[in-house]
Formats: structure tokens, sequence, C-alpha cells
């Protein structure tokens, strides 16, 4: 699979077959619209494209707005490069950009750029100024250019009954199995090791500090949960702590992780963590030792679990 991120320097010789979308979470419903999009490319002879949009359309037209994203731009790119596209396609996303016409979009990304000969789309797509332009207008668009619009009904999408939305509510609430379910995979966040206080060690639960520099990641809920990286090919699995640390007064929220039967120096490394069971809220104790029997309670809980999901 190519991937482009500068779509100015891209032209297509060949005839694709496109889909389009911001594909946060990339979950089992776009999935599905992807897996129809490979499927068609093969059977037709055309090169399979998504176009994806970065930063996402909110966080340049509503400057005011809060949303924080499933994916990084790197997570999202890494999960649809596993999923047999011909091409991925990263177009950055301005003001310049979003006042362009529904007719220019089409005639200058989609046909001189792309030389699409389909396009899949959802019933519901809206695109062009101020997303004034919807599937109809786009299949009359198709009439005139020369492609074929393929509509992925209302019946399709709502089979799958899933959306970045959702997941995001299911994190922020931290229903972290509700919001697997509906990725498909496990949630995931990635970030660089880094030296903390210390204060687990002292306690025999020495953990991994880890720094996210993306600030429009999305953070789960503050809490314990169950834990698992891949660490040079080894699945190890852990115990993950997001918030303030409130038994020693902190007052910054950070993401700490204690890996079981663990030693390795991987400090200043990179490091993909995946969520797999939110264990508890965190909550403030009245010692480090009533802390250290709680950790001790969770590690036998994160072990039962583990030994369950080998069975």
């Amino acid at each position: 699979m190519s991937r482009v991120k500068d779509i100015s320097a891209y032209k297509s010789l060949k005839p694709t077959v496109v889909t389009i979308g911001t594909f946060d979470g990339v979950h089992i419903g776009h999935k599905k619209i992807i897996t129809r999009l490979v499927n068609t490319g093969k059977q037709e002879d055309l090169k399979s494209v998504i176009l994806t949009f970065f930063p996402h359309p909110r966080m340049v037209l509503q400057k005011d707005s809060n949303i924080k994203l499933i994916n990084t731009i790197a997570e999202r790119r890494a999960i649809l490069e596993s999923l047999g596209l011909d091409y991925l396609l990263i177009k950055e996303f301005t003001q310049e950009f979003s006042r362009l016409t529904a007719k220019a979009f089409v005639q200058d990304l989609l046909v001189d750029k792309l030389n699409a000969k389909k396009v899949i789309i959802g019933y519901d797509h809206r695109f062009g100024r101020n997303r004034n332009a919807d599937i109809e207008d786009l299949k009359r668009y198709g009439e005139i250019f020369d492609f074929e619009v393929e509509e992925i009904s209302a019946q399709d999408i709502d089979d799958v009954a899933v959306s970045s939305t959702k997941i995001r509510k299911a994190l922020d609430e931290g229903d972290i199995e509700k919001a697997n379910a509906y990725l498909g995979y496990s949630f995931m966040l990635n970030g660089t090791v880094t030296k903390g206080k210390g204060l687990g060690r002292q306690i025999d639960y020495p953990t991994a500090n880890i720094q996210i520099e993306e600030d429009y990641k999305l953070i789960p809920k503050q809490g314990a949960y169950i834990v698992q990286s891949n660490i040079d090919g080894v699945i190890v699995y852990g115990m993950m702590n997001i918030g303030t640390n409130p038994t020693v007064n902190g007052d910054r929220q950070t993401i700490e992780v204690h890996f079981f039967d663990f030693n390795k120096d991987i400090y200043n490394k990179p490091l993909e963590i995946e969520l797999l069971k939110r264990l508890r809220d965190e909550q403030k104790f009245d010692s480090l030792d009533v802390l250290k029997a709680q950790l001790k309670k969770d590690k036998e809980t994160a072990f039962a679990f583990i030994e369950n999901r080998r069975d």
C-alpha cells in the first residue's frame, strides 16, 4: 500500500474506486465500508483509495471545539494501512479547503487527482462548502464526469449501529469493553516512557509513565485498567492508572503502567498500550499501605481476567 501525505503532488494514472471520510476510530462500521471498497477494486480492476482528512474538520471550523479523537493520525494511518488498500491519501483540512465548492471538490480531487471511476459513500454523506451538497448531488456530478456512485444504505449502516460519537462516549464513561467491541480491536494509547517520581517502586509496584504528545488524543475516564503491550515481540500484561494520584496529593493527570513480571529498561522508548478492561475508579486512600493492599487486589483481579482470556 502507498501512503500519500501531500495530495497536491499526487495524480493517479490508473482508474480508482474511492471512499471519503475522517475515519476516526476506524471502527467496525468503517471496516465494512473499507472491505467493500477493497473488494470492488479487485473485482473491477480499480485501485482502491481512501481519502481522509487531518486535522478533524471540527478542529478547524469550530475553534472552541474540544473534540478529542479516538486515534492519533499515526494510529489511524497504521490501522488503515493494514486493511488491504492500494492508496491512503491524507488531505490537510484547512479553512481554505473548507470553502471549496462541491463541484470543485469533485472535479479537482475526485476526477483530476484521483481518476475516480467509482465512489462508495454513505447515504448521509455531505461535502463541499458549508457541507451543502449530498449524495444526490454527487450522483449528478458522476453523470457529468463519468463516475459511478455506490450508496451505502441507511440499513447497511444502521445494522452495524456504531459511530465514532458512541465510542467517544463509551471511553469518556470508562466503558472500555463496549468501546473495544465497537472498534473491533483494543483502544490504544501511544506515548514515550518517561521517569516519574518513583512512588510505585517504593511500594513494590514500579510504573512506566507514559507521555502522550498529541493533545487531541482522547484519554479515557480516570481510573485503573487492565492493559497489555507488545514489547520486543512479547505480549506483556499490566495495570494502568489514569489520574492525579490523590493519595499523595498529586495535582496533575498522569498515565502510569505497572507491568507484571517485567524488569526491562524501557525509559525514553515509544510504547503502545492496549486497554482491555476497567478495574475501578481512582481513589484516595488513607495511606500508602492501604493503596498497596488495593493494588494487590487489583493484580489478583487482573490475573483472573487474563487467565480467562487465554482459555
